[in-house]
């Protein structure tokens, strides 16, 4: 068949190959000129110039942007498969592995042996079974039988043992790969038809079959693809390696993606190896463009037309055919071989592509090129062996450069996905193109330099990498499932069941009904304190008040402004020495005053008597609303004579020494109180106050029916659950594990505020840092490197585990925390801390949401109502700046709460603005209870 060029041979400027100038190798480009002779029309044919390259790699990109992508994966012609490959080798695979490798023309088994020194000296014991021709056109069943047939004898001839057998299966065919050892048949190619295979899972038929040769103890374990051997391959020897090429009778592409971006295998986390299938890019017309008159001619003479476009431009199955068909187009326009019978060149496959290699490539490539042309029956001139050798040249320099366009494409992605400025990464490379043209690396790099000119590219030879690669994908993955197993076991006390969650929220229940009993109070580890609060705000409230937030080292004063409108907040902080927290009560209490006076000097408030809110974030037992005993100090304080004590009452004596006279203590609360009255101000619904912070506790309005800590009856009141303390009494020692025990050693409190120490910010980085002790220990982390920094004591702070579970967040940038850490983490360590993070906090937001489950539900029923709805009022950093503790509290809170209906409001300036409204609230109840008094006759006596 002669292809005549046409239109499509009359183009312009294109990319030239690379050549030596100067004593150095690059890539030089020239402007457009006139075509005259066929030789420089089909040699202009065949170049493509920078622009076009640029436009290439563009259009890859989408294309592979829409394989991944749920939504077009279906029409996109670069499919970009899952292997469910999500790690490359460490060094540490060791036992011995089978290997089917199912090639062309034959069947080829190996035993590797891997000692976990490196994988630097694999013992590699192989054999090849050649294949009846008939068998790639028979049907499947027989194909799999043969190779399970050729598993059978290669192990009697090496006399294996019975022992277990892990299989890696090659078969470089498009698969629909659903796990590593589960992979639909797509279609054959490569002149394979057997019947019954396509769209069945070609592990499972081998798995059959060897099955029937009575091999009990071989089990498939894992199959790829020729280029994910490339990649795993090349990973050995300590040089990680991400990305493969395979350019040989056909050609693909493969690179570790990060985990999310690959939505059809529904990974979130991660990397994992993506399968391009790149042969069949342009098979949408994408590449129509760039299609010579030669190319349109070899796809029309294949079995498989208008398909696998790319791969015809760059496979070798194909470019002696490329040439073949320039060849014959020149001779049939006298331009080579003028006196020669030509016909030869009418017949396909005269000329294979080691024959072209050979003639550019050698350093006897102009003797070579002649002596293939006569071997063809040609009488070639010296002109036309140069000539030939030119346009060999240009078609192999033309399928190096496509190759290294979509490399580039690759490599920005990577780049792209990862948010890196620059990308170092290693290429694996495979293939009869790369392996035959010397000058393949040489235009790979400078291609790469121009269109990706932010990635650094080491390209390294594949050795063996269809056996060694199957073999340590095997191996990787075995390592993973026994390292996935281990690390399970240690984390599943710290996984909780919804049995678990229903048990912990019936225990809280039972803890607040002994809180709550007169009698059994003393003995409650939940202590359920009245606070004699017993309103939240209507939205009547009106007025100016004071409002004093003591509660660390610093402390708030606040004017607050209720309006009909609107609240206006007017503050300043103040900090406390440390002598004074740690000297005399007196002392204390008199800074505290002194402050005050100070503050209201500055908001020219001294000739005013306002309402003061006293929020005191520390125990005390409430004696009215404004009486507070100090039970104990926390925080770092320790000042004398103050514990046992009534803290309004100090107040008022050092506002006495400093002559302060018109300071009106009318409440005192905590934070958890504040919250509460700060949202039910913004939502008349607000009943219940939480705090996910450093600490954490909890408070809702109870029946006062309910409270036999406190006499009457009617109405409700706010109880301080003080649920820090819920387990206090051994009730939850089945949940606490030896992490938490571990961390609870080393508190100023040991056994106290054990609810506490399993939820709140102080200790959650604690946890995860005495369970990264125990993987490194068990070497599933850093390869069980010394980590010296990781044993200093709140090394590991919680705003870590704030980082590093933010969604989309780049394991590279997880890496740089750890680094700052001291601990050189690789892209699997990063996972595997990932995931500690994200199971301490997942327990945490789960009880938390148990205890919340209690409370609601005992306010639903105290009531007696179907459905439940309240809002609560939240505060603290963990809920507020957490990725997923607040979404992760709420939805567990509906799995175990369905009757109720709960809205949770961020509190803003809850301890300081609840404790003004607090005592706004008194102030309204006050004069409410006055009214009728002085509107009452009087009636002496």
């Amino acid at each position: 068949m002669s292809c005549l060029p046409g239109a499509g041979a009359q183009r312009v400027t294109h990319h030239v190959p690379p050549r030596r100038s100067s004593g150095s190798q690059q890539l030089h480009y020239r402007s457009s000129h006139p075509v005259c002779t066929p030789v420089q029309q089909a040699l202009q044919a065949l170049i493509l110039p920078l622009e076009k390259l640029q436009e290439v790699k563009g259009r890859l990109l989408q294309a592979m942007c829409k394989g991944l992508s749920r939504q077009t994966h279906a029409e996109a012609t670069v499919k970009m498969l899952p292997t469910y490959i999500y790690s490359t080798p460490d060094g540490t695979e060791k036992g011995n592995l089978l290997v089917v490798e199912l090639c062309q023309s034959h069947v080829r088994t190996l035993q590797v042996t891997l000692s976990g020194d490196g994988n630097q000296n694999p013992q590699v014991t192989s054999r090849i079974f050649n294949m009846p021709g008939d068998i790639i056109h028979g049907k499947g069943e027989a194909l799999f039988d043969f190779i399970a047939q050729c598993v059978r004898q290669f192990l009697t001839d090496i006399g294996s043992p019975q022992d277990r057998l892990p299989l890696g299966f090659v078969f470089p065919f498009s698969c629909r790969q659903k796990q590593l050892d589960k992979a639909e048949l797509i279609s054959w190619s490569k002149g394979f038809s057997c019947s019954d295979v396509e769209g069945k899972d070609v592990v499972q038929l081998l798995q059959s079959a060897i099955r029937k040769q009575e091999l009990y103890h071989v089990d498939v374990v894992a199959l790829m693809n020729d280029t994910v051997g490339t990649m795993m391959t090349c990973s050995m020897g300590g040089k990680p390696c991400e990305v493969a090429l395979v350019v040989g009778p056909g050609t693909n592409s493969c690179f570790m993606a990060e985990a999310q971006q690959v939505e059809m295998a529904e990974e979130t986390s991660g990397r994992m190896c993506v399968n391009t299938e790149w042969g069949c890019f342009g098979d949408d017309g994408s590449l129509s463009d760039i299609l010579t008159p030669y190319d349109q001619c070899v796809d029309q003479e294949s079995s498989n037309s208008g398909e696998k476009r790319f791969e015809k431009l760059v496979g070798s199955l194909y470019l002696g055919e490329i040439v073949r068909h320039v060849l014959n187009t020149l001779a049939a326009q006298k331009a080579l071989f003028v006196g020669s019978n030509v016909a030869i060149l009418r017949t396909k496959d005269v000329l294979k592509t080691r024959h072209v290699l050979d003639m550019i490539d050698t350093e006897e490539g102009a003797v070579e090129t002649r002596r293939v042309l006569e071997a063809l029956g040609l009488q070639p001139s010296e002109q036309d062996c140069g000539r030939v050798q030119q346009m060999c040249r240009a078609v192999v320099s033309r399928a190096t450069a496509l190759c290294a366009t979509g490399l580039a494409a690759i490599l920005t992605h990577m780049c792209r996905s990862r948010e890196l400025k620059q990308l170092a990464v290693n290429v694996g490379v495979d293939g009869e193109l790369y392996q035959g043209y010397s000058r393949f690396g040489e235009i790979v790099q400078s291609v790469i330099g121009l269109l990706a000119p932010e990635c650094v590219v080491t390209l390294l030879p594949s050795v063996d990498s269809t056996g060694l690669g199957a073999a340590m994908v095997t191996a990787v993955a075995l390592r993973l499932a026994a390292q996935r197993q281990e690390v399970d076991w240690l984390l599943a006390p710290l996984r909780l069941s919804r049995a678990d969650l229903e048990r912990v929220q019936a225990l809280m229940r039972q803890e607040m009904e002994l809180g709550l009993g007169r009698e059994s109070n003393a003995n409650a580890s939940v202590r359920m304190l009245p606070t004699y609060v017993r309103n939240t705000p209507d939205g009547t409230e009106r007025g100016q008040f004071l409002a004093l937030d003591l509660g660390g080292t610093n402390f708030r004063v606040l004017t607050v402004h209720v309006g009909q409108e609107n609240i206006h907040i007017a503050s300043k902080i103040y900090v406390i020495p440390t002598d004074i927290m740690r000297g005399t009560g007196e002392a204390l209490f008199d800074h505290i005053i002194e402050c005050i006076m100070d503050f209201q000097q500055e908001e020219d408030l001294m000739d005013q008597i306002l309402p003061l809110g006293f929020t005191f974030s520390f125990p005390c037992k409430q004696m009215g609303l404004d009486k507070a005993v100090l039970l104990s100090w926390t925080k770092g304080f320790s000042a004398s004579d103050c514990v046992g004590q009534d803290v309004v009452q100090l107040l008022r004596e050092a506002a006495q020494r400093k002559q302060h006279l018109g300071l009106k203590v009318v409440a005192v609360v905590n934070d958890t109180v504040g919250t509460m009255m700060s949202c039910g101000y913004e939502d008349p619904n607000c009943e219940i106050g939480l705090i996910v912070g450093t600490g954490t506790n909890a408070c809702y309005m109870e029946e006062m029916k309910n409270v036999g800590t406190v006499e009457g009856e009617e109405g409700r009141m706010c109880i301080n659950m003080e649920w820090g303390a819920f387990g206090d009494n051994g009730c939850l020692d089945d949940i606490f594990t030896e992490y938490d025990q571990l961390v609870d050693k080393k508190t100023i409190n040991p056994g106290k505020q054990r609810f506490e120490k399993l939820i709140s910010g102080m200790y959650l980085g604690e946890i995860v840092r005495h369970i990264l002790l125990m993987l490194v220990e068990k070497q599933l982390l850093f390869q069980g490197r010394p980590c010296p920094k990781l044993q200093t004591r709140d090394i590991f702070q919680t705003k870590f585990l704030t980082t590093i579970e933010t969604d989309g967040l780049a394991l590279q940038q997880v890496q740089a925390i750890l680094q700052d850490l001291e601990l050189e983490a690789s892209f699997e360590d990063s996972m595997l801390v990932r995931e500690v993070c994200r199971t301490v906090t997942l327990r945490a937001a789960q009880l938390c949401a148990a205890g919340m489950a209690a409370v609601v539900e005992k306010m639903r029923e105290n009531r007696g109502l179907a459905q439940l709805a309240v809002t609560v009022g939240v505060d603290g950093t963990l809920y507020k700046m957490h990725p997923c503790f607040s979404q992760q509290l709420q939805e567990t809170l509906r799995d175990l709460a369905p009757n109720c209906t709960v809205t949770f409001l961020c509190s803003e300036d809850g301890s300081g603005k609840g404790a003004a409204l607090v005592a706004a609230v008194a102030c309204r109840r006050a004069v409410a209870w006055a009214r009728p008094l002085l509107q009452a006759p009087f009636s002496p006596q």
